[in-house]
This record gives C-alpha cells, structure tokens and sequence, in this order.
C-alpha cells in the first residue's frame, strides 16, 4: 500500500470532521454564541485570564495536549497491524478527542473557567471531586514515570542528543527573561531558539555524551543514571516561575511540532515508500494481547487523552477571547494531535524501508514492540529526512531531540500538576468543613503539602520510584515502561477522559440538548478500559507482579466508581434538563 494513499485519505476524513462535525457540535450540541462574554474579558488580570487571538491560542494549546504520547502509542500499536491502529486514530480523534476537548473548554468557559475537578464536583457530586483526584494522581504519576524511562532509553540510544536537549535549557531561560523584561512577542525569539537548537545538532554529531562510564563507577546502568538526573531536572523545574523555562520552551516546541509533521509528510510524498507492515497482523505469537481491548489503552494520546482536559480547563479556557473560538482551538488542537499520531504509524510502518529495516524484524512480539517503539519512530524520521537530502545520522539526531523536547515538556508539567493535585488533596484530608484545619494525619499531611520543598520532593519521589522498579531483563530493560506501564498509563488516561466526558454530558443534558455525542465515547471508553484493567489484573495475578496487580486493582474499582457516579449524574440531569445556556455552579 503506498503510504500517500493513506495520508491523502486520513487528511481528507480529517476535513470532513472539521467542516461538518465539528460545525454540528457548534451549533447543535454545544451552542456556541459571541454574545456570552468569556472569562478572558471578565476577569482579565493580564497573567492568566488574557483574551488572546485564536491563532495564537491554538498554538499553546496544541503544544500544551502534543507530547511524545502520540508517537509512543501508535509506534506500539502499529504490532496488531497498521490498519486497526489508523482507523482508531481517525475514529477517535474525530468522534471523540475533538467531543471532549472541544466540550471541556466550552463547559470550563461557560463557568468561570473552572478547571475539570471543581467542574466534577459541582456537576457530577462532591463525592466525583475524590474520585477525580485519584485519578489524576495515578495518571500523572504513571506519565512522569514512563516519560523519564522515555528520555533516558533516547539518550542511551542517541547520544549525539544530549547536547541540543542540555543547551536548549538555558536557551530556553534566556528567551523567556528576554520576553518578561522587554515584554516584546515571543514569534521571533523562538525562531531563533528552534534555528540555534537545531544548529547544536551538529555539534552533538561531533562530541556525544555517553554516561555509560560514568554511570557504570558509581555501579548502575546509564538509563538509570539519567532518570535519577532527569527527576533532579524535574524538581527544581517545577519549582521556578512558568515564564522562566516551561513557557519559552513551549514556544520552542510549538515550531518543532510544525516541522516534524512537516518533514513527515514531506518526506513521505517526495519519498513515495510502501507501508511495509500488513494492514493486519495476522501472525500474532501466541500469548501476546489482543487489540481488541488493549488497542483501545495503547493508542490513548493521538485517539482520545484525558491529559488535554486539565489543559482545556486549566489554562486554555482562562485565553478564549470569544467562545466560537473554542471550535478552532479545541476541535482543530484535536486534529493536530492526530496528525501526529498518522505520522507516527507512518514512520514506523513505512518511513523504516528507507533506512534498511522491516517491520517483520522490528515488531516479532509484543515486547519488542514496545521496547523498540521509540527507536522505531526515530528511525522511520531518519528515513523521510534522508527523501529530503539528509543524512540519516542526523535524521536520527533530529528525531530523537523532538521526542525528548517533547516528553520532557510533558514531565514538567507534570511533576508541577503533580504537586497541585498532592496540595489539593492536602486541603481535602485536612480541612474541616468550616474551614479549621484538622488534627493528627490530616492536619499534618495538609502542613506537609504547604511546605514547597516537601510537596515537590514527594511529586518526585512517588514516579521515580516506579520509573526504576526493574522489569524482566534487569533495571536497564526496556520493555518495561512500555509493555506494563504503558497499559497502566493508557487506562488511567482513558479514565480521566470518561470522567471529563461525563461532566460535559451532563452539562449538556442539562441544558436539554442530545449528549449521544459524548455518551457513545463515554461508554466505549469505559468498556475497553474496563475490559483491558480486568484482563490485566489476571495477568498481573498469575505472574505474581505485586506492584502493578495493586495498581491496576484500584484503578478497576475507580473505573466502577465512575461508571455508577456517572450514571446517576446522567439519570439525575435529565430530569432536571433546561433550554437554558445557564452556568452550573
């Protein structure tokens, strides 16, 4: 099958979705209308709440929702064949991903740009607001674990790297204090930063950094070695102001995000390769799972991701100017991560012809496909550069900085969530209802979590410790992140997705308009995720794995959690249904 076949259609499907349903949900479903003053104009403070151009809007965002999880999952779930991957991307990304992260800005604006948990609870009950907290809990702390293991496997694999993604901090630091002090726009300095980042490609080609022996005299392997120096990274990041690192850095990524896709395609149609992977696998070793549920878990990001609801109600919703911009940033920031996703599939069941690989090689079992995910990506970009007249060592190079720049930016932000989500719950377990702080455990964890330092350090500890529980194969195997992890991570996203599904159903049951957009999503979201936690559990249970069987157990009893709650919600909201765009709390 010639790949531009595949990218001509997805991207046709794509326009469609964009020209007519998302336009549906606009009008029909969420009823968008200018005469509603947005939060941005309402509470305009200049730091957060800022009217800002869609344009502009859309490019944080989308930088914001955009990590490496896109390319992770669709790289694994390329092994049960490149045809149920894709048309989980295109569905998912289409009928579901752009339903909930269009709704969650739309909603979160409608009410004083509340973010997901204040909505839950106000919405769903105030019992939802615990059952949110958990799960983002073990969401973030799933994803800074499987992004350090991330990072570290691309620096061992590609130490012509660490150079660019090493300068491309104080790069990034010097950008922003130019910004703060000269509050001038961010376009041209980022520009500069992407040219000079790239520029340092070259230079790590000539001088890489192998810790290997460093990190073999203090008696490790050097992947371990990383992750511990990339949670050192995490801690004091988190700390320091946004505009300081993580804003200027996004503004980096954000034309990095634009050039990947770009030299995906491009190389693509200049290139003209095959797909060389069947459109389905239908040499499955006996024992691997089956993409029927664990495809659903696998390509979460790219499909469908509860992550881009924090960031739809968190900060995107505080910038809208007006609210038929929510179709542009929320339903189109969508199709943009599913762009990536396509890319991803591409790469590694087509672009990997161009530098001497075969699928068939790359993707004998599960294990490997999740080992060698990455490394798969990275070499099928190598190959679309190579259409472009670059050598592939520095296609290779250049792969491997967007994924790290990528998924670096993800633990950042998420070691940071992570600390809020560690406060909030400090201020639940140890506040009264009249507002006194408690005694015993919960007054003192609430103390803990208002001491900076301390909530930092546990954000940090809790996914490091995870990040270096060996798999099989020793604590530098590979698989481990991906194979079991990985799963893990996919359910817990899909669970923040169902939940964040739920409050915009409710929402618009509220107002008496149809929620069969969000409730056909919702339900199959539950099922799968369901489905895949019990699966799991058994096979958790009958390896004895003591450390996930846990996880994925109380992960399986907040997915029943959320299915009973939202139920009731939904019975509860039709009975009380308006016509009546009216704010719920």
């Amino acid at each position: 099958m010639p790949a531009i076949v595949v990218l001509v259609v997805v991207m046709g499907m794509f326009y469609l979705g964009w020209r007519y349903y998302s336009l549906y949900l606009a009008d029909r479903v969420y009823a968008l209308n200018d005469a509603n003053i947005t939060p941005a104009h309402t509470f305009n403070d200049g730091v957060d709440y800022v009217p800002t151009n869609k344009h502009v809007l859309f490019g944080h965002h989308f930088t914001s929702v955009a990590g490496a999880a896109p390319i992770v999952g669709p790289a694994i779930a390329v092994f049960w064949g490149w045809l149920p991957a894709l048309i989980w991307v295109v569905i998912g990304t289409i009928f579901a991903a752009g339903v909930h992260d269009f709704g969650s800005i739309v909603v979160s604006v409608r009410n004083r740009a509340q973010n997901i948990g204040t909505l839950t609870s106000s919405v769903i009950n105030p019992r939802s607001r615990s059952l949110f907290l958990a799960i983002i809990f073990f969401l973030l702390t799933l994803v800074n674990a499987v992004f350090a293991v991330v990072i570290g496997n691309l620096f061992v694999a590609n130490p012509g790297a660490v150079i660019p993604i090493v300068v491309e901090i104080p790069l990034a630091i010097g950008i922003g204090a130019y910004i703060y002090r000269t509050k001038s726009s961010a376009l041209v300095p980022s520009i500069i930063g992407v040219v000079v980042l790239y520029a340092l490609i070259l230079v790590g080609q000539a001088y890489p950094i192998d810790l290997t022996g460093a990190a073999e005299a203090i008696g490790m392997g050097p992947r371990t070695l990383w992750i511990l120096l990339l949670f050192l990274y995490a801690f004091i990041a988190s700390r320091i102001p946004v505009w300081v690192l993580l804003q200027p850095r996004d503004y980096i990524n954000s034309h990095q995000l634009f050039i990947a896709l770009a030299v995906i395609f491009l190389g693509l149609i200049i290139g003209l390769d095959r797909i060389s992977a069947p459109a389905i696998n239908t040499a499955v070793p006996e024992g691997s799972p089956s993409f029927f549920p664990f495809l659903f878990v696998t390509v979460a990001c790219g499909a469908i991701s509860g992550f881009h609801s924090l960031v739809a109600s968190g900060t995107t919703s505080k910038q809208l100017d007006k609210e038929t911009d929510a179709r542009h940033v929320g339903y189109l920031g969508a199709l943009g991560e599913g762009s990536l996703a396509v890319g991803a599939i591409l790469a590694t069941t087509a672009g990997i012809t161009a530098v001497g690989l075969t699928w068939r090689e790359q993707y004998t079992d599960f294990g490997a496909a999740g080992a060698g995910a990455v490394g798969n990506f990275v070499a099928g970009i190598a190959g679309f550069t190579t259409h472009l007249g670059i050598p592939e060592d520095l296609g290779r190079i250049f792969a491997a900085v967007v994924v790290i720049s990528f998924a670096a930016t993800t633990m950042d932000t998420g070691v940071r969530l992570q600390r809020y989500i560690l406060q909030e719950i400090g201020e639940m377990v140890g506040t009264r209802a009249d507002g006194s702080v408690r005694s015993g455990a919960g007054g003192g964890f609430l103390k803990l979590t208002k001491n900076l330092t301390a909530v930092t350090f546990l954000a940090v500890i809790v996914p490091l410790g995870l990040a270096l529980v060996p798999g099989r194969g020793g604590a530098e195997a590979q698989g481990f992140a991906f194979g079991r992890l990985w799963t893990l991570f996919g359910t817990t996203n899909q669970l923040t997705a169902g939940l964040a599904l739920s409050v915009i159903a409710v929402y618009v049951t509220k107002q008496g308009r149809s929620a069969i957009a969000q409730i056909v999503p919702l339900v199959f979201l539950l099922t799968m995720t369901t489905w895949a936690l019990i699966v799991n559990l058994k096979t958790f249970i009958d390896n004895r794995d003591w450390l996930l069987a846990p996880l994925d157990l109380i992960i399986l009893v907040l997915a029943a959690w959320l299915i009973v709650e939202a139920a009731l919600a939904m019975s509860k909201a039709r009975r009380e249904s308006t016509r009546v765009d009216e704010p719920i709390a």
